[in-house]
């Protein structure tokens, strides 16, 4: 019998035949058979993040077979550090209907906030333990020790986040690489350039990397999911696919097996900036080294001329990632490279990761993925405008469009008015008279 309370992980369950209740509530949602996930999540191919202390989670599962997820990242700063706000994006991503939010706070007394996301949040909880180190220490990073960064990893873990991003493909040689290799944009994540930087002034290894079994051991005894870094993705198009990021690649692979060993379950985070005709053969060569793991992208995002609209180019580049194999969308934003995202940015970049998803599970013909498209083509049809509103991905937003351009007549709208083709095929094909003027 599965207990939530014993030292046992999703995998592990699995592996022995268990089913668990986060297991049934993912296959009903999946329209999955449950012996089929279980041996999905048994191999390593889906994860299901839901670490035992995050009581009020409505477990999801992450997977290339699976419905595309998305996540929303999320939390204060130096220069943007209202709590409250922070928490009004979170349950605005909620309701939106966002599967994770990480808490990427880099400011501030943490704890009670993450707390309190794990207490009243449904979705799945990341968080990027190496950002917390700094502040929960208040010491400059120099003075850290290895003991600290990984004692950091289980406090996170005993306040009930799911899945925790690590950065711990970047090693000694890695230093090494970058000065050599002169990459036009360096290293962009902000966790990776965090562990580069503190093996540069310290001269020792990353301790991600050289304690990696006793964070496994953390994270079993939780049941908490591994997101590998990839502290080498690229930042701008002309980094992408080179060998910083493959070199890393390949030891996230090596350490996906590692923890697999352990019951640990792992996704591995990708690019970056890649240039779309790339984006495809990124998915596959992750999928091999990686062994199926979920991949986990942030866009990826096809241009690097767009400030303001990165959304938008996050967007096009997730729909080829997940239609080729990427199973979680990083959302990205208006405010992406320029400022912390308000609620409208927040907004904006759901929709459009979203939208992104949506289209890729089309492709990819998950199982009752166009449903809701179908509905949609039959409420247009019958010019049935709440039902559009209903099936629609920001029913808000399409309603204060219409609403603020209203037609003469209900059965159209402002940009065709009886010249509508719909309303003329419905008339046409009832026998009716079509009256346009």
């Amino acid at each position: 019998m599965y207990d939530k309370y014993n030292i046992i992980t999703q995998m592990h369950a699995a592996k022995h035949g268990t089913v668990t209740p986060e297991m049934k509530k993912v296959a009903e949602k999946e329209r999955m058979k449950i012996e089929e996930l279980m041996e999905l999540v048994a191999s390593g191919k889906v994860v299901i993040p839901a670490n035992k202390a995050h009581k009020s989670l409505d477990a999801e599962g992450i997977g290339s077979m699976l419905r595309t997820k998305i996540n929303v990242n999320l939390g204060v700063s130096k220069d943007v550090k209202d709590y409250d706000e922070e928490m009004k994006k979170v349950m605005y991503a909620v309701d939106m209907g966002a599967e994770a939010v990480m808490d990427l706070s880099s400011h501030g007394n943490t704890e009670p906030f993450r707390r309190k996301l794990i207490r009243e949040c449904p979705v799945m909880i990341g968080t990027v333990p190496v950002y917390d180190a700094v502040i929960h220490y208040q010491r400059d990073l120099k003075t850290l020790s290895a003991k600290d960064f990984i004692d950091v990893v289980r406090l996170h873990a005993e306040n009930g986040v799911d899945f925790v991003t690590l950065h711990c493909g970047i090693t000694k040689k890695t230093i090494d690489q970058i000065k050599k290799h002169k990459r036009k944009m360096n290293i962009v994540s902000r966790g990776g350039s965090l562990v580069f930087a503190w093996m540069s002034m310290t001269g020792e290894e990353n301790p991600f990397y050289e304690y990696y079994d006793e964070i496994l051991g953390i994270c079993r005894e939780h049941d908490v999911t591994i997101s590998l870094g990839d502290a080498c993705r690229p930042g701008c198009l002309a980094d992408a696919t080179d060998v910083c990021q493959i070199e890393e690649l390949v030891r996230l692979g090596e350490l996906t097996k590692r923890a697999w060993e352990k019951d640990v379950q792992v996704m591995v985070e990708g690019p970056g900036h890649v240039p779309l005709d790339q984006i495809a053969a990124n998915m596959k060569v992750q999928q091999t080294i990686c062994m199926g793991a979920p991949f986990y992208v942030l866009g990826p995002l096809v241009t690097d001329i767009a400030p303001g609209y990165d959304h938008i180019t996050s967007a096009i580049g997730g729909a080829v990632a997940a239609s080729a194999g990427a199973a979680f969308l990083c959302y990205v934003t208006p405010a992406e490279h320029l400022a912390l995202p308000n609620l409208e940015d927040v907004k904006q970049g759901i929709a459009a990761s979203k939208i992104a998803a949506h289209a890729a599970d089309i492709a990819k013909g998950i199982k009752g993925a166009r449903e809701i498209d179908d509905k949609m083509a039959d409420a247009r049809r019958e010019l049935d405008w709440e039902k559009q509103w209903k099936y629609a991905i920001d029913p808000e937003t399409a309603k204060r469009i219409r609403d603020d351009r209203k037609p003469e007549n209900d059965d159209t709208c402002s940009m065709c008015g009886k010249f509508c083709a719909v309303r003329s095929m419905n008339k046409a094909l009832q026998d009716e008279e079509i009256d346009i003027l």
